[in-house]
Protein backbone atom coordinates (compact mmCIF):
# COMPACT_ATOMS: atom_id res chain seq x y z
CA UNK A 1 0.00 0.00 0.00
CA UNK A 2 1.48 3.33 -1.09
CA UNK A 3 0.81 6.44 0.98
CA UNK A 4 1.14 9.99 -0.31
CA UNK A 5 2.35 12.68 2.10
CA UNK A 6 1.25 16.11 0.87
CA UNK A 7 3.90 18.58 2.04
CA UNK A 8 4.50 22.24 1.11
CA UNK A 9 8.15 23.11 1.76
CA UNK A 10 11.16 21.10 0.66
CA UNK A 11 13.80 20.30 3.26
CA UNK A 12 11.60 21.44 6.13
CA UNK A 13 10.93 18.30 8.14
CA UNK A 14 9.63 15.77 5.65
CA UNK A 15 12.66 13.57 6.28
CA UNK A 16 11.31 13.01 9.81
CA UNK A 17 8.21 11.40 8.32
CA UNK A 18 10.29 9.20 6.02
CA UNK A 19 12.51 8.17 8.93
CA UNK A 20 9.57 7.09 11.08
CA UNK A 21 7.86 5.36 8.15
CA UNK A 22 11.03 3.34 7.59
CA UNK A 23 11.46 2.15 11.17
CA UNK A 24 7.91 0.94 11.61
CA UNK A 25 7.11 -2.78 11.41
CA UNK A 26 5.99 -3.28 8.74
CA UNK A 27 7.55 -0.22 7.15
CA UNK A 28 5.20 2.17 5.36
CA UNK A 29 5.70 2.85 1.66
CA UNK A 30 5.57 6.63 1.92
CA UNK A 31 6.07 9.08 -0.94
CA UNK A 32 6.36 12.82 -0.35
CA UNK A 33 4.33 14.86 -2.83
CA UNK A 34 5.32 18.53 -2.69
CA UNK A 35 2.89 21.28 -3.53
CA UNK A 36 3.65 25.01 -3.66
CA UNK A 37 2.56 27.85 -1.45
CA UNK A 38 0.25 30.43 -3.08
CA UNK A 39 2.14 32.25 -5.84
CA UNK A 40 2.36 35.54 -3.93
CA UNK A 41 4.06 33.93 -0.90
CA UNK A 42 7.86 33.98 -1.18
CA UNK A 43 9.05 33.48 2.41
CA UNK A 44 6.62 32.84 5.26
CA UNK A 45 9.30 33.91 7.72
CA UNK A 46 9.14 37.47 6.39
CA UNK A 47 5.37 37.87 6.88
CA UNK A 48 3.52 39.36 9.83
CA UNK A 49 0.94 37.34 11.75
CA UNK A 50 -2.06 38.44 9.68
CA UNK A 51 -0.20 37.67 6.45
CA UNK A 52 0.95 34.27 7.72
CA UNK A 53 -2.57 33.37 8.79
CA UNK A 54 -3.93 34.36 5.38
CA UNK A 55 -1.21 32.46 3.51
CA UNK A 56 -1.68 29.31 5.57
CA UNK A 57 -5.45 29.42 5.18
CA UNK A 58 -5.14 29.80 1.40
CA UNK A 59 -2.61 26.95 1.26
CA UNK A 60 -5.35 24.57 2.42
CA UNK A 61 -8.23 26.11 0.48
CA UNK A 62 -10.27 24.17 -2.07
CA UNK A 63 -9.08 26.31 -4.97
CA UNK A 64 -5.40 26.06 -4.10
CA UNK A 65 -5.52 22.33 -3.45
CA UNK A 66 -7.30 21.79 -6.77
CA UNK A 67 -4.51 23.64 -8.57
CA UNK A 68 -1.59 22.29 -6.57
CA UNK A 69 -2.69 18.65 -6.71
CA UNK A 70 -3.68 18.54 -10.35
CA UNK A 71 -2.37 15.32 -11.96
CA UNK A 72 -1.65 13.77 -8.57
CA UNK A 73 -0.28 10.28 -9.05
CA UNK A 74 -2.36 7.38 -7.68
CA UNK A 75 -2.02 6.59 -3.97
CA UNK A 76 -3.87 4.15 -1.75
CA UNK A 77 -4.31 6.96 0.79
CA UNK A 78 -3.09 10.53 1.22
CA UNK A 79 -2.22 12.66 4.24
CA UNK A 80 -2.27 16.46 4.24
CA UNK A 81 0.71 17.10 6.50
CA UNK A 82 0.27 20.82 7.20
CA UNK A 83 -1.17 21.25 10.67
CA UNK A 84 -2.05 24.94 10.53
CA UNK A 85 -3.68 24.69 7.12
CA UNK A 86 -5.81 21.86 8.43
CA UNK A 87 -7.07 23.62 11.55
CA UNK A 88 -7.78 27.01 9.95
CA UNK A 89 -10.54 25.51 7.84
CA UNK A 90 -13.39 23.10 8.42
CA UNK A 91 -11.66 19.77 8.93
CA UNK A 92 -14.38 17.56 7.49
CA UNK A 93 -14.87 19.72 4.42
CA UNK A 94 -11.13 19.74 3.72
CA UNK A 95 -11.00 15.95 3.96
CA UNK A 96 -13.87 15.68 1.49
CA UNK A 97 -11.94 17.94 -0.90
CA UNK A 98 -8.77 15.89 -0.53
CA UNK A 99 -10.68 12.66 -1.18
CA UNK A 100 -12.28 14.10 -4.27
CA UNK A 101 -9.01 15.45 -5.68
CA UNK A 102 -6.92 12.38 -4.90
CA UNK A 103 -9.51 9.70 -5.54
CA UNK A 104 -8.27 8.02 -2.35
CA UNK A 105 -9.02 7.93 1.38
CA UNK A 106 -7.52 11.02 3.04
CA UNK A 107 -6.53 12.40 6.41
CA UNK A 108 -4.87 15.56 7.68
CA UNK A 109 -2.65 16.22 10.65
CA UNK A 110 -5.46 17.97 12.55
CA UNK A 111 -7.94 15.18 11.78
CA UNK A 112 -5.27 12.69 12.84
CA UNK A 113 -4.86 14.39 16.22
CA UNK A 114 -8.62 14.22 16.71
CA UNK A 115 -8.70 10.52 15.77
CA UNK A 116 -5.72 9.70 17.98
CA UNK A 117 -7.25 11.43 21.01
CA UNK A 118 -10.49 9.49 20.56
CA UNK A 119 -8.65 6.22 19.93
CA UNK A 120 -6.53 6.57 23.08
CA UNK A 121 -9.42 7.81 25.18
CA UNK A 122 -7.75 11.04 26.31
CA UNK A 123 -10.01 13.75 27.69
CA UNK A 124 -7.36 16.10 29.13
CA UNK A 125 -4.23 17.14 27.21
CA UNK A 126 -1.55 19.82 27.26
CA UNK A 127 -0.33 21.71 24.21
CA UNK A 128 3.29 22.36 23.23
CA UNK A 129 2.60 24.83 20.43
CA UNK A 130 5.14 26.57 18.20
CA UNK A 131 2.40 28.93 17.00
CA UNK A 132 1.25 32.39 17.99
CA UNK A 133 -1.49 32.18 20.68
CA UNK A 134 -4.20 33.23 18.21
CA UNK A 135 -3.32 30.28 15.98
CA UNK A 136 -3.01 27.92 18.94
CA UNK A 137 -6.56 28.92 19.87
CA UNK A 138 -7.79 27.58 16.54
CA UNK A 139 -6.02 24.26 17.07
CA UNK A 140 -7.45 24.01 20.58
CA UNK A 141 -10.93 24.48 19.14
CA UNK A 142 -10.33 21.44 16.91
CA UNK A 143 -9.11 19.40 19.89
CA UNK A 144 -12.29 20.26 21.76
CA UNK A 145 -14.21 18.80 18.81
CA UNK A 146 -12.62 15.49 19.86
CA UNK A 147 -14.07 15.96 23.37
CA UNK A 148 -10.74 16.76 25.02
CA UNK A 149 -9.85 19.76 27.16
CA UNK A 150 -6.50 21.53 26.95
CA UNK A 151 -5.52 22.02 30.60
CA UNK A 152 -2.21 23.79 29.94
CA UNK A 153 -0.46 25.33 26.95
CA UNK A 154 2.80 26.87 25.83
CA UNK A 155 2.90 29.11 22.74
CA UNK A 156 6.37 29.58 21.25
CA UNK A 157 5.32 32.05 18.51
CA UNK A 158 8.12 30.67 16.33
CA UNK A 159 8.98 31.50 12.72
CA UNK A 160 8.72 29.61 9.45
CA UNK A 161 8.60 25.87 8.89
CA UNK A 162 12.17 25.96 7.62
CA UNK A 163 13.28 27.64 10.85
CA UNK A 164 11.39 25.08 12.93
CA UNK A 165 13.00 22.22 11.03
CA UNK A 166 16.35 23.47 12.31
CA UNK A 167 15.38 23.49 15.98
CA UNK A 168 17.86 21.40 18.01
CA UNK A 169 16.63 18.51 20.13
CA UNK A 170 17.07 20.37 23.41
CA UNK A 171 14.75 23.16 22.28
CA UNK A 172 11.97 20.72 21.38
CA UNK A 173 12.41 18.86 24.67
CA UNK A 174 12.29 22.16 26.59
CA UNK A 175 9.05 23.14 24.85
CA UNK A 176 7.43 19.86 25.86
CA UNK A 177 8.76 20.07 29.42
CA UNK A 178 7.24 23.54 29.81
CA UNK A 179 3.92 22.32 28.42
CA UNK A 180 3.67 19.37 30.83
CA UNK A 181 0.93 19.46 33.44
CA UNK A 182 -0.10 16.91 36.11
CA UNK A 183 -3.72 16.94 34.92
CA UNK A 184 -2.80 16.19 31.29
CA UNK A 185 -2.99 12.62 30.02
CA UNK A 186 -0.76 13.54 27.07
CA UNK A 187 1.15 16.44 25.54
CA UNK A 188 0.41 17.38 21.92
CA UNK A 189 3.14 18.72 19.61
CA UNK A 190 1.30 19.73 16.43
CA UNK A 191 4.04 21.09 14.15
CA UNK A 192 5.00 18.88 11.17
CA UNK A 193 8.37 20.58 10.58
CA UNK A 194 9.89 19.63 13.93
CA UNK A 195 12.36 16.76 13.91
CA UNK A 196 10.81 14.92 16.85
CA UNK A 197 10.66 11.32 15.62
CA UNK A 198 13.85 10.17 17.35
CA UNK A 199 13.07 12.19 20.48
CA UNK A 200 9.89 10.43 21.58
CA UNK A 201 11.42 8.67 24.58
CA UNK A 202 13.12 11.89 25.75
CA UNK A 203 9.94 13.89 25.20
CA UNK A 204 7.84 11.47 27.23
CA UNK A 205 10.42 11.49 30.00
CA UNK A 206 10.31 15.31 30.05
CA UNK A 207 6.51 15.36 29.99
CA UNK A 208 5.91 12.53 32.43
CA UNK A 209 3.16 11.23 30.14
CA UNK A 210 2.62 10.15 26.52
CA UNK A 211 3.52 12.67 23.82
CA UNK A 212 1.73 12.83 20.48
CA UNK A 213 3.68 14.56 17.72
CA UNK A 214 2.41 15.65 14.33
CA UNK A 215 4.62 13.06 12.64
CA UNK A 216 3.29 10.20 14.77
CA UNK A 217 -0.41 10.96 14.41
CA UNK A 218 -0.28 11.73 10.69
CA UNK A 219 1.43 8.46 9.76
CA UNK A 220 -0.73 6.46 12.17
CA UNK A 221 -3.94 7.88 10.70
CA UNK A 222 -2.72 7.34 7.14
CA UNK A 223 -1.78 3.73 7.93
CA UNK A 224 -5.23 3.10 9.38
CA UNK A 225 -6.80 4.21 6.10
CA UNK A 226 -5.19 1.23 4.36
CA UNK A 227 -5.80 -1.20 7.22
CA UNK A 228 -2.19 -1.21 8.44
CA UNK A 229 -1.30 -1.43 12.14
CA UNK A 230 2.48 -0.92 12.26
CA UNK A 231 4.48 -0.88 15.49
CA UNK A 232 7.84 0.42 16.65
CA UNK A 233 9.70 0.71 19.93
CA UNK A 234 10.02 4.24 21.22
CA UNK A 235 7.58 5.74 18.75
CA UNK A 236 4.81 6.78 21.10
CA UNK A 237 1.54 5.22 22.25
CA UNK A 238 0.02 4.82 18.78
CA UNK A 239 2.79 2.49 17.61
CA UNK A 240 3.53 0.52 20.78
CA UNK A 241 4.05 -3.19 20.02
Amino acid sequence: MRLGLLYPTRNAGEDDFLDLAGRLHPALDLAVRYFPWPSDVDDVGELDLAQVTDAVRRLGSDDHLATALRDLEPFDAVAFAVTSSSFLTDTRHQLETLRRLSGAPATSTTAAFQDAIRFLGFDTVALASVYHPSLSDRFIARIREADADVVHRVDASAGSDRELAAWPAERIIDLVARAAHPAAQAVLVPETALHANRLTVDLERAAGCPVLTATQVTLWAAARLVGARPTAEGAGPLFRP
